[in-house]
């Protein structure tokens, strides 16, 4: 059992690559780095046109799903407007409703804007070039 621990201390000591310079290893090693970033360029690259395949069907969905809302909107506020007309001036009542409607939209884009800030593009790049970085370092080091 020492015999095996003894053997285990001895080639955690020695070289990985004897036969080879520093100047050698450390060509590997840019090498190595370089075939890294172009992988990772790659990923990225492969990555980003996925998203945004998505993002292009799910915003085509949107566009007309607020197309039809915007219709349907308009209809309503236009009943809504009259109905009020039965109660109060025409003018006030329609009025009335296009401040009902730039409360909403305020709303909406401040709820937007917030979560448009939250979002993380490239999740699995970005972690992946961390653990690159990690491994780069613990080559050099």
């Amino acid at each position: 059992m020492s015999d095996s621990i003894t053997n285990d201390r001895q080639r955690a000591v020695e070289p990985l690559q004897p036969d080879k310079s520093i100047g050698e290893l450390f060509g590997e090693l840019t090498a190595d780095l370089g075939h890294l970033f172009r992988q990772e360029v790659q990923l990225a690259k492969t990555e980003a046109r996925e998203e945004m395949q998505r993002v292009g069907q799910a915003l085509g969905m949107l566009a007309a799903a607020a197309i039809s809302a915007l219709l349907a909107l308009t209809l309503i506020s236009f009943a809504a407007a009259w109905w009020l007309d039965k109660a109060m001036d025409r003018g006030l009542a329609f009025a009335l409703v296009a401040v009902f409607w730039i409360i909403v939209g305020a709303v909406l884009a401040s709820v937007g804007k917030k979560r448009l800030a939250a979002a993380k593009p490239l999740p699995q790049t970005v972690d992946t070039l961390k653990e690159d970085m990690r491994w780069a370092k613990a080559q050099t080091s």
